[in-house]
């Protein structure tokens, strides 16, 4: 199997004081022979840096009109503002040199400036951008405030050292440096730094995650296992909840993402369901008219019928199930349109003669010839004597 030459380095780093001299003579032998090309070039690539001066300047306005797209144009701005005047004037040259004719060392050394330039503007953009849209969500109408906002330092802090760890390996590789050593290294390193804080790692990307899927917000009523509550603030390795029974609990953002979570916030209704119980006695026609009464009851107070009718015949009842929806997320409101509907229906079933029983049971002892012995004191036949 054919072994593949080890690629080029744009910069040799051997003998730099003899490269340093050959450049300058070269340079002073281009110029002499290709002076007005040169002088073109300078002129055009003064034009470029004056352009890209132009748009940097036009991030930083950017920056200053936090409504324009969203909110989405300051992230941009901030980038476009980061941009380097070393990476500006890197661009023009790497432009320009070809159309002057630039010598080969001339152009190598132009080559690898730019090279190294753009590796590193582009780690400057990425952060921004990453960190940029992270700020802008957590800074956004539900999450301002929050403690996760003081965890910004810690993830700049490990995206500055990840993107510039990165620029470093493809700058030392176009050097011709051997940077497989290293980037093993930092593999390793990074692995184990990893297992070291796996759990602060796992809480703060799940702490991420809630930001960005937005499974609930702080203010939202949630209820997860026996758990209901508001939650009252997204930290970076815990989320708080202040439970309806008073106290707050606390649960790690990885546990509380790993659950099924109920977000009563965002219902758009609450559905109340009861079970109401006629006797036997009520005639058939009332029986068959119960479903539309208890829709008017419902609807009279500002509720709406899921389900009306006949559920099942009961020990002691005929029994009628009623579902039915109040708009809204808020269960006091609904718990109070219920007790609403209750009083209402119990006027109703007042006026309309319809009992509501309630469970009823007579037991029936026998003596030992096989009698019945009735559970009240039977009272013996009058005799009446008619006289002639």
């Amino acid at each position: 199997m054919a072994k593949t030459s080890p690629k080029a380095p744009i910069f040799d780093g051997s003998n730099i004081p003899d490269q340093v001299e050959g450049v300058v003579d070269a340079t002073y032998d281009w110029v002499q022979v290709y002076w007005l090309k040169v002088l073109i070039a300078i002129g055009a690539g003064a034009v470029i840096v004056l352009a890209l001066l132009w748009v940097r300047r036009l991030g930083d306005r950017l920056c200053r009109k936090p409504g324009f797209a969203g909110g989405w144009g300051v992230i941009l701005g901030h980038a476009i503002a980061r941009t380097n005047l070393f990476f500006i004037v890197t661009l023009a040259a790497q432009l320009v040199s070809g159309y002057a004719g630039a010598p080969g060392e001339v152009a190598k050394t132009i080559s690898f400036l730019f090279t190294v330039a753009s590796v590193f503007q582009a780690a400057i953009w990425a952060r921004e951008l990453i960190l940029g849209t992270i700020e802008h969500r957590t800074r956004s109408e539900h999450y301002s405030g929050e403690a996760l906002l003081s965890a910004m330092g810690l993830i700049r802090l490990l995206v500055t050292v990840v993107l510039f760890a990165i620029a470093l390996v493809v700058v030392l590789d176009n050097l011709g440096v051997n940077v497989t050593g290293l980037v093993a290294g930092l593999g390793v390193g990074g692995i184990a730094i990893g297992l070291a804080a796996q759990g602060i790692f796992g809480d703060l990307f799940a702490a991420l995650a809630i930001i960005f899927d937005r499974p609930f917000r702080r203010g939202d009523k949630i209820a997860y296992d026996n758990t209901t509550g508001i939650i009252e603030a997204i930290g970076l390795k815990s989320t708080r909840i202040r439970a309806f029974t008073g106290e707050l609990r606390i649960i790690s953002n990885r546990n509380l993402l790993d659950k099924e979570i109920q977000n009563q916030t965002v219902r758009q209704h609450v559905r109340i369901s009861l079970m109401i119980g006629v006797a036997y006695e009520t005639p058939p026609e009332t029986l068959a008219r119960l479903p539309q009464l208890l829709t008017e009851i419902v609807e009279g107070e500002g509720g709406k019928v899921a389900r009306a009718g006949f559920e099942s015949f009961g020990a002691s009842s005929l029994d009628f199930a009623l579902q039915f929806d109040v708009p809204g997320d808020d269960w006091a409101t609904a718990h109070d349109t219920r007790n609403r509907v209750l009083v209402s229906l119990m006027k109703r079933f007042a006026a309309e003669g319809i009992s509501i029983p309630y469970p009823t049971q007579t037991t029936y002892t026998a003596a030992p010839d096989g009698t019945l012995v009735m559970p009240y004191p039977q009272v013996q036949p009058v005799e009446v004597h008619r006289a002639d």
